[in-house]
């Protein structure tokens, strides 16, 4: 009987079919459900399916499974752009699906590539070590590719995982050498099959056994400490809605209702936060209200960071400004001038919601390519750090907080905190922005820094620098979440050397199979 099912399951649509399913199932691995194991035994499932493919077939095998992972993964997409794009529902679903089969494609060239460096080596370096060089590779193509698209990495798996104080250093791309090295070994117990059950179980417990004690001693080699000192931040989540927001005779209700929800904690906060442009508008257009509250917030030793449109120069900025006190908390006067100065401009923008490539030729055709403020310029890659009543923190807007690196090089020896702001009310009741908070938990674990993300309608959250949500607001209210947050000094590994290692290893894996692979065949020519 199992026979009849192993060769009933190597029929190759049948094969297809399943390596699908096993790829839509790794979305469970991610938040909201955060069920981590669950990758381990889709992508080990999806090894021990694809033992025995050529090249092309390895291709095609692992582009249904990628399309799998990413057409569940990220099926949030098509809710902005049939909700709020003014795209038939048809529409949104079919370009959100050929988004995640470009994204496949990444899968399938790993697959790919796995079935043509492995001729003639052992399966124990195959699995455990070619295969995650070769999809680290890829995860870190897949992010910078095309402007990239570096969400459901496999090491986010473990942002609530066991493995994650490993990410303090070796980061979410090194966490998932780890994912995919571990499934490999997984994968192992039903491909050796010419080695002892016994061996091949004992290998797996004493590599989890290995694993997990690396994890527990990780915060060693990268102590952060507390410093004794905490700072009061008050995070307004003023839950506008979307086709609200946009709206010119909703300008001064929205900000007046942050301005209103904030004024209970003046007198017991040092920071205020509003999200991604809480203020829809460009600073010229509401500077009187800009000067109203940066003389409050002086009057009450405090500073406001705000999200806002900024225009120097003719060119829109999406931007976070302070308002009230840079330097301490008491001063004689604000320091808010509207002179560019202690300002953060968004770096990477959101293709077609922040700017439209072939903007001549794709804005025509519809309401989803004119999205509100769709033609921001793009921030320098490295900014000063916000400064706030005498606290330095380092900005994310919105989608950047998913490029550890970026942030990672606008982190210094002085940065306090790191600062996300988000507007995710285009996804909806989606796990789009569950998601984007469990990503940047991973920020705060990689820098070693409290992490606090105010949004217009959630997840906004204050995270300790394990990765851990210390505060949270419900989603989909109008709220304020008050808290005064420890601040820590040190160093990460990873903040000291990012990505690099991990990618020096996953290369070097790499181009020594590449060699290999060209001798075989020179070899053979002979």
């Amino acid at each position: 009987m199992l026979q009849q099912l192993r060769a009933f399951a190597q029929k190759p649509l049948l094969k297809l079919v399943l390596a699908y399913l096993a790829g839509a199932s790794t979305a469970l691995s991610f938040a909201p459900y955060s069920i981590w194991p669950i990758y381990f035994i889709a992508l080990a499932f999806a090894l021990v399916q694809s033992e025995s493919l050529t090249p092309r077939q390895a291709f095609k095998y692992w582009l249904s499974f990628g399309f799998g992972c990413f057409s569940t993964g990220i099926s949030w997409l098509h809710v902005s752009m049939a909700d709020f794009g003014g795209m038939p529902l048809i529409a949104s679903l079919a370009l959100m699906a050929l988004l995640a089969l470009y994204l496949a494609l990444y899968h399938a060239i790993s697959g790919m590539l796995l079935a043509k460096l492995s001729v003639s080596m052992s399966r124990s370096i195959k699995y455990l070590l070619l295969f995650p060089a070769i999809w680290v590779v890829m995860e870190w193509a897949r992010g910078w590719v095309i402007t990239g698209f570096p969400w459901l990495w496999a090491g986010y798996t473990q942002t609530s995982g066991p493995l994650s104080p490993l990410a303090s250093i070796i980061g979410a791309l090194g966490l998932s050498y780890i994912v995919v090295m571990f499934a490999g070994a997984l994968a192992l117990l039903f491909i050796q099959v010419e080695r002892p059950v016994i061996k091949r179980a004992a290998t797996i417990i004493v590599s989890s056994a290995l694993l997990l004690l690396g994890s527990h001693f990780a915060q060693r080699l990268s102590p952060i400490d507390e410093t004794g000192k905490q700072v009061r931040v008050t995070l307004v989540q003023g839950n506008i809605a979307q086709s609200m927001k946009w709206q010119p005779e909703e300008l001064w209700p929205i900000i007046l209702k942050y301005m209103e929800l904030s004024r209970p904690h003046l007198d017991d906060t040092d920071i205020f936060i509003w999200p991604e442009a809480a203020i829809p508008a460009t600073e010229n257009m509401v500077q009187p209200f800009l000067d109203n509250a940066n003389k409050v917030a002086n009057l009450n030793d405090a500073a406001i960071i705000t999200g806002i449109i900024s225009r120097p120069q003719k060119q829109f900025y999406n931007s976070l400004i302070v308002l009230g006190n840079y330097n301490q908390s008491h001063q004689d006067a604000p320091d808010y001038q509207g002179n560019g100065e202690n300002e953060f401009r968004k770096h990477h923008l959101v293709p077609v919601g922040e700017f439209v490539p072939l903007e001549d030729l794709l804005r025509p055709i519809a309401p989803f390519f004119n999205l509100p403020m769709s033609s921001f310029a793009r921030g320098d890659y490295q900014q000063p750090n916000l400064n706030a009543v005498g606290h330095q923190l380092a900005p994310a807007i919105c989608y950047e907080i998913v490029f550890p690196e970026q942030l990672r090089a606008n982190v210094n020896d002085d940065t306090e905190l790191l600062l996300t702001v988000s507007n995710d009310a285009w996804f909806g009741h989606s796990d789009g922005p569950l998601q984007h908070m469990e990503i940047a938990q991973m920020r705060a674990i990689e820098l070693g820094r409290p992490l606090v993300r105010a949004t217009n309608n959630g997840v906004t959250a204050v995270v300790n620098p394990q990765g851990k949500i210390t505060d949270k607001l419900p989603q989909f209210e109008t709220a304020v979440l008050h808290a005064s947050i420890p601040l820590v000094k040190g160093e990460t590994l990873f903040l000291k050397w990012g990505q690099w290692p991990v990618l020096i290893l996953s290369w070097g894996i790499c181009i020594i199979a590449l060699l290999r692979q060209y001798r075989l065949r020179r070899h053979k020519a002979l």
